[in-house]
């Protein structure tokens, strides 16, 4: 390189993405992720039915392959907004490379975007006060989202007027507010996962015949609401071992050596789920639904 020369600078915004991607690249954090995720959204689903995930004992390996429906949608749009975001910032740049009027709504656009961050900021704070009935999702989408806009203005003023983003000294506020956009986008993915449990344990309540069919053969008497299961007591014989089959029942899960069972016409407010130990106590025949 010659005297004189300016230094290559390296991007600002790329130091960022490195710093981002060292923080997130270890399968650890990754997996970490997947099973919180995925135990809010198994919680969610089994609570449903009066069974608490911790009780079905799930491995972490369960865990983490049911958060995969939980995370489609809040990736998807996660990924969506960033692309567009990039187009319009690269669009700004072509913008800010060229001679404009002092008065142009094209100027004006990054600050009215940081203002409705502003706004939305206020809200989601208002709404996790309970100054009004924010939702599950409401206030943490509202404040990550309000402030995205808010940084992303800003960041788009800069490139507008051809300068890099951020400045020094807008640095340290400018990490305290990844850590809450980061805080916030898991506030709100654990608040969609518990929805989607919930909306899938509904929908499933109403379809159960989507899950096995079972049949039963037990030693002792099992215990069922009036009119919730077929029962057929067996004469006694010696040679059978099985005194009373069950039928009218499916299989909701199985984990650590036990089924979870329950009536095929099973309803919020009049039905159970029953725990079998999968042993030489019980013969158990699977149909298809």
């Amino acid at each position: 390189m010659a005297d004189g020369d300016p230094e290559p600078r390296t991007p600002v915004w790329g130091n960022w993405v490195s710093t981002l991607a060292t923080f997130i690249a270890p399968t650890t954090f990754i997996g970490a992720l997947l099973l919180y995720f995925g135990f809010a959204y198994t919680d969610a689903l089994y609570e449903y039915f009066g069974v608490d995930a911790a009780t079905l004992g799930f491995s972490t390996q369960d865990y983490a392959l049911r958060s995969a429906g939980a995370l489609y949608v809040p990736a998807g749009a996660a990924l969506t907004v960033a692309l567009g975001g990039v187009v319009v910032y690269y669009a700004a740049r072509s913008v800010g490379n060229r001679p404009a009027p002092p008065f142009c709504g094209v100027r004006l656009f990054p600050h009215g975007l940081s203002s409705c961050g502003g706004i939305l900021f206020l809200f989601g704070m208002l709404g996790g006060f309970a100054v009004w009935p924010a939702g599950a999702m409401d206030t943490p989408l509202l404040l990550g989202g309000g402030l995205v806009l808010v940084v992303y203005g800003r960041a788009l003023f800069f490139r507008l007027h051809g300068a890099n983003y951020p400045a020094a000294s807008e640095r340290l506020a400018l990490t305290l507010v990844a850590a809450l956009v980061a805080l916030s986008s898991f506030w709100a993915t654990h608040a969609y996962a518990k929805q989607h449990g919930y909306a899938d344990a509904k929908y499933l309540a109403h379809h159960l015949w989507l899950r096995p069919g079972v049949t039963i053969d037990t030693v002792d008497r099992l215990h069922f609401s009036d009119q919730q299961v077929r029962e057929t007591d067996f004469p006694e014989d010696p040679r059978q071992r099985f005194r009373f089959r069950y039928e009218g029942l499916r299989l909701l899960a199985q984990s650590n050596s036990r089924m979870f069972i329950i009536p095929e016409n099973w309803e919020p407010t009049a039905g159970g789920v029953l725990v079998l130990p999968t042993d030489a106590t019980v013969r158990v025949t699977f149909s298809p639904g």
